[in-house]
Order: structure tokens, then sequence, then C-alpha cells
């Protein structure tokens, strides 16, 4: 390590060890499985709103054996809120294949946790060096930003070129000793005092060598991603409500869109919703209600959806593929993985029942 990547180091230490985060739930006990759980869900996602979810989660589910041997609809129902499902999904995936290849033991070798499902290389790094204090380095988002402006790297990060750099800066700042330390250190920094908008220059500890700030052009660092339009989709959520308050559920296909959670059955826009009712499910509609539509936005497209609340006319509430299907009744203490607009729509619904 020359001397400037050392002075780097240590300034950056100082500050965490004065100023950065100590008492995050998961420095309380920092085990490979509770740093990895952390880890996964502060994938695009704020400490702060981390926090309850994964004091709840961790909770229900302490170790590698319990969150294994859990459904999928109990873990995404603890997921349900913090979006990117995916990362529940593969959580879920991971913790089977440690319970059955690994006799339930969280793999500390760097190979073998990349190979295993939601893992990449920063997040192998980061659960090494946080859980085991060895010298592996870490690229999140927030140690992209500070490297990004102490260097003035132009370019936005995603590209090859790019992130090739740092992960060279990343491994010279990596000291031997402390690494735990230096790892949070360097996340907090980034998510304290280099924010995106609006650093806290004057507090950073390495601000008189950081060429950004010398230069006065923070903001311009990181280059963002070239922005595209997002194409609009459009879709109906049919909320099929029987005589006894009961509203059906559909679970989604493990992959694509919110998949494995449970939600609305769907149609087009273009559909006569009675017709589309009684030719998929085989009921009767005696009553209707179009609601004010919604937009949800996903990472790569605007999903607009148009609920149409139905009271539906169904001989003792039968559904075909029972696996598939379900009746729910809302406010019930059923824990399944819904995302944040099906449940948002049902505790509508329950303030504002279906006019009859």
């Amino acid at each position: 390590m020359t001397v400037e990547s050392k002075n780097f180091t240590q300034q950056v230490v100082r500050w965490f060890q004065k100023h950065g985060r100590q008492d995050l739930p998961w420095q309380l006990d920092p085990i490979p499985y509770r740093v990895w759980v952390s880890e996964i869900m502060l994938q695009q996602t704020r400490v702060n709103t981390v926090i309850p979810y994964f004091i709840r989660f961790t909770k229900r589910f302490p170790d590698i054996g319990t969150l294994a041997a859990a459904d999928l609809d109990e873990v995404l129902h603890y997921w349900a809120g913090l979006g990117y499902y995916a990362r529940g999904r593969n959580l879920h995936c991971t913790a089977k294949i440690i319970a059955h290849e690994y006799d339930g033991s969280f793999p500390t070798d760097f190979d073998t946790l990349v190979s295993l499902p939601g893992i990449g290389r920063s997040t192998a790094g980061a659960i090494l060096a946080l859980a085991c204090n060895e010298r592996r380095p870490i690229l999140d988002g927030n140690v992209k930003r500070v490297l990004t402006r102490f260097h003035a790297i132009s370019g936005w990060p995603g590209t090859t070129e790019v992130e090739r750099q740092l992960w060279i800066l990343a491994e010279r700042y990596t000291p031997h000793d402390n690494v735990a330390q230096y790892t949070q250190a360097i996340m907090d920094l980034g998510a304290m005092i280099c924010i995106r908008r609006n650093p806290h220059c004057d507090k950073c500890p390495v601000r008189k060598e950081c060429i950004a700030r010398i230069q006065a052009n923070q903001h311009e660092f990181p280059t963002p991603k070239p922005r595209k339009m997002l194409p609009v989709r459009k879709t109906v959520f049919a909320i099929l409500e029987n005589d006894q308050g009961e509203i059906l559920l559909e679970q989604r296909a493990p992959s694509g869109v919110w998949g494995s959670l449970w939600g609305f059955p769907e149609c087009s826009p273009k559909d006569d919703i009675q017709l589309w009712v009684n030719k998929q499910f085989g009921y009767s509609i005696d009553a209707i209600q179009y609601q004010s539509s919604i937009r949800h936005t996903f990472s790569h497209f605007h999903l607009d959806i148009m609920p149409v609340h139905v009271q539906v006319n169904c001989m003792k509430n039968i559904v075909n593929d029972q696996s598939r299907y379900c009746w729910y009744m809302p406010g019930a203490n059923q824990r399944l993985g819904m995302a944040a607009p099906v449940k948002k729509i049902l505790k509508e619904i329950t303030c504002h029942p279906l006019e009859k």
C-alpha cells in the first residue's frame, strides 16, 4: 500500500471511529448469516428502511435452518415492502442450498459465496470483510460514489472500463488490518457524508485530496446512467369478492415481475370484465365498481393499474387450480407475500367495502 493509499484509509477509519454508525442491528452480532441478510436487504434500499425489516426477519428466521425450512410464501411475507423481490427469493434459495449442501454451515470461501444465488463479488467481499475480517474489497453504490469523486472518474460506473478502474482502487485502499472497520467506514462515508445530492464536503475526512471537490464539480460524479424513456404497460386488477367478503388471490409465476407473490387476477384493459370473469372462472357478477388508476414504476417500465372491484356469485366458492388460487379474508393473519400495490388495495377495500 502506497503512502497516499495508507493516508486515505487511515483518515477514513479515524473519521468512522468518531462519527460512523457502530450500533446497527447487524453489527451487534456480525456472524456471516446476519451480515449476509443485511447486505442483501441493503441492495437498492436505504439503511433506515432496512433496519425494522432486518429485525423482524431475523427474529422469525434467526439462522440458516429456520430460513431454509420456511415456505417461500412466509419468507416473501416478511420481505413485502422492501421491493426487488428476486432478492427475497434468492435469499430463500441460497438458504436451502447451504442447508442441504453445506450442512447448514454458512460458507466462508469467496468462490463458493459468489456461486450462490444473489451473491456477487461485492456482496461476498462485504460478508467476508465484515463477518470474518478477511481482506476483501467491496464496491457498492456508496463506495463507487466516494471513489469516483475522490479521483474524478468520468463515465457511468456500470460500464466495464469504469468498474475495472474502481475495483483497482477499492483493492488499493483496502487495508490488511482492521478490514471490517474500514469496510464499514467507507460505506458510511458514502451514506452519510458523500451523499448523492448536496454532499457534506466540509465534514469529509479526505476533502483536501478529493479532486472533484477541488474542481468544485462534485455533482458531476458519478456519471449517471444514460436515461431512456420508460415504456408504459397497462393492466386490470380484477378484485373478485365472494358473498363472505373474501378476495380471490392468484400466485404469480416464480419468474418475472413480483415472482411468487400473491396478487389479484389480471386481464387486459381491452377485455370486457364481466365476460372475462365468466370465461376465466365461471362466476357471474352481481356488482362492479371501477376504482382510480394507480401507477407503479419498476426499474424498466411504468405499470398503470386499473383496479376493478367485483362482487361475484360463485357456487361454494369453488375455483380451479387450488394451488394457484386462494380466497383471502382482508385483515386476516394469513402470511402471504404480496406486492405493495396489492396490500394497499386490500387495505382500502377493508375501509371502503363494495356497495352492493
